[in-house]
């Protein structure tokens, strides 16, 4: 028998970044929240404190900060002819557990999408017509755009402290920033980062191919911060310990540190920690829910009614959620029809490492999470597909994010991977070396989708969630293509040793191998219920009083990094509760 809990206003589950800006938002207009997380209570002190927290065996090996895969993992596949098997090891991407959930440990790297990003297909229908595209290509349009989005993004920015330079301010194009963004209304909150060596010489090298360099925005704070909240937050000192580490200095933006320290001690916001929401509990009729069922932290099952219940956890685990509840249709790829699940897309990442001799002192060793320079011309509409060869776009960019014993140490071509040659190779390049990486858009197919498993369960003997995903042929002449124009820039700098890791054609795709944690889609926003899970305002255009805010809403991954994009949506979702669903519950919009 279930403990029934008093009910509340809102319940919240997953304490990442969505679910600590729904908390602060939705506490602020005066709602009692409950907000269920499933791993332990994190926060800068004592979790990220120094010197504990710089462990790389504890933080890259040991993965302290990320899911228990032995509890709750998924399931993966390259197609439908295939046996799906469990994701045993952490590779391909970090699901993050804990209070601030991946937005702990993420490297701080801040864009906002660029505004054709918003009209993936409609764009590329109006320039090449509508046969252009391929007929299994599932992509398709935001419900939202730009225009609307910018008040949302700009207030995720100035929340997260990000460093950057302004490139179209207004319509006025500025010098040093990137002239191909969408308008923003002001500058960033901080100005740009220091560069390190391989950022100076990446400038050098995209000016030289006529690239227009700009810095990557940042939420590493360049300079001391205080909020919007009233949080504070240092300058980074540049350990290198941001990507898979909490920070120890309040300099890299988190829910722990920028969102959290405002919420915790609200009277009408509770977080309960180590508790494993297990579904979304619907009426008879399956159009309200009522609340969730949870295991608490002593493994007793409870019940938390609600009013309004909001689905912040990690992307895939929203879907996984869903399709447990029976909340809409599951996706079927052999009719093409259902919403939870489609839609399914990743992010291409390839790197291209430069060697140099002992004159070059890059020092990798040394780090900012999300700094360095990028540039956008092969991205958005600057990527012409008929001559490129593949729809979508990407960036290059220069990122020292911080090298270490532990989380490898790359060497030219021609030296073994151990013995004294190995070493001798370690010690002649460690410091002298930098690389480059490519990062592509990845779109969405009819035959990449998310369902549940018809024979793993997890622990709590639940389905687990099955991921169908592979490679296509766009994907892959996109990485040959971005690594083939970051190596030609590279030659500029005279390296004395390069090597790219372009993606080979027929390659299929590797969960051992980290490629980033930008997975996206499965229950997609859009304008029609048959064709996406959410509304505009990511509501359930099935159950109007579930919310579902995350990189799950994206219809395709464009070539940024999500979580700039994840936050302005949480703050459009949250606007949109606040004014429009509060006054009168229901659809915010009609099918």
């Amino acid at each position: 028998m279930a403990i029934v809990k008093n009910k509340v206003d809102a319940v919240i589950v997953g304490a990442g970044w969505t679910g600590s800006i729904l908390a602060k938002e939705l506490t602020d207009q005066g709602l009692t929240v409950v907000c269920l997380e499933r791993g332990p209570d994190r926060d800068t002190v004592p979790d990220f404190a120094y010197p504990r927290v710089v462990d790389e065996l504890e933080g890259s090996v040991h993965r302290k900060y990320l899911q228990s895969l032995s509890q709750e993992t998924l399931t993966i596949r390259h197609s439908t002819n295939d046996t799906a098997v469990p994701y045993r090891q952490m590779g391909s991407f970090k699901p993050g557990t804990g209070v601030g959930g991946a937005g702990s440990h993420w490297s701080g790297a801040h864009f906002r999408p660029l505004p054709e990003d918003f009209t993936a297909r409609s764009s590329l229908e109006q320039r090449f017509g509508k046969k252009f595209i391929p007929a299994n290509m599932t992509i398709q349009d935001f419900p939202v755009t730009y225009e609307e989005l910018e008040e949302s993004l700009d207030m995720f920015e100035y929340v997260c402290g990000t460093s950057g330079k302004a490139g179209n301010l207004n319509g006025k194009i500025i010098e040093g920033g990137n002239p191909f963004e969408g308008a923003r209304k002001r500058e960033y909150p901080l100005p740009p980062n220091p560069n390190y060596l391989g950022a100076e010489m990446f400038y050098k090298a995209a000016a030289e191919m006529g690239y227009h360099a700009y810095p990557i925005p940042a939420s590493n704070a360049s300079q001391p911060y205080i909020n919007p909240y009233g949080c504070q937050m240092g300058p980074c000192n540049a350990c290198g310990f941001c990507s898979d580490y909490g920070c120890l200095n309040y300099s890299k933006a988190s829910p722990n540190a920028n969102v959290w320290p405002v919420v915790r001690g609200r009277k009408n916001f509770e977080m309960r920690t180590h508790a494993q929401v297990l579904k979304v509990n619907l009426d008879a009729d399956k159009k309200k829910a009522t609340g969730v069922t949870y295991l608490d932290a002593q493994g007793r099952e409870c019940e938390q009614p609600a009013d309004i219940v909001l689905l912040c956890a990690f992307s895939y685990m929203n879907v996984h959620l869903m399709l447990l509840s029976g909340i809409g249709t599951p996706y079927d790829p052999v009719t093409k029809t259902g919403t939870i699940g489609k839609n399914y897309s990743y992010q291409n990442l390839n790197r291209v490492n430069l060697f140099f001799n002992e004159d070059v002192q890059a020092n990798p060793f040394i780090g900012i999470g999300g700094a360095g320079a990028t540039f956008d011309d092969l991205n958005g509409k600057q990527n012409d597909p008929t001559k490129s060869g593949f729809i979508g776009g990407g960036i290059v960019w220069a990122r020292q994010p911080g090298s270490g014993p532990i989380r490898g140490i790359a060497t030219p071509p021609g030296i073994p991977n151990w013995g004294s040659e190995w070493k001798a190779g370690v010690k002649k390049f460690f410091r002298h070396q930098f690389y480059f990486e490519v990062q592509g858009s990845c779109m969405s197919y009819d035959d990449a989708y998310l369902s549940l498993d018809p024979n793993y369960k997890d622990a709590f003997g639940r389905p687990m969630l099955r991921m169908t995903f592979d490679w296509h042929d766009n994907e892959i002449k996109a990485s040959q293509y971005l690594v083939d124009k970051a190596q030609q820039m590279s030659k500029v700098l005279n390296p004395v040793a390069m090597k790219g890791d372009a993606k080979k054609d027929g390659s299929h795709y590797n969960i051992t191998q980290y490629q980033s944690t930008h997975t996206c889609g499965g229950a997609i926003m859009g304008k029609d219920p048959k064709t996406s899970a959410l509304n505009k305002y990511l509501q359930s255009w099935d159950v109007s009083n579930v919310f579902v805010p995350g990189a799950n809403a994206f219809p395709q991954n464009n070539g940024y990094n999500p979580t700039g994009l994840v936050g302005g949506l949480a703050y459009w979702c949250a606007k949109a509760i606040r004014e429009q669903y509060l006054k009168a519950p229901g659809p915010l919009v009609q099918a």
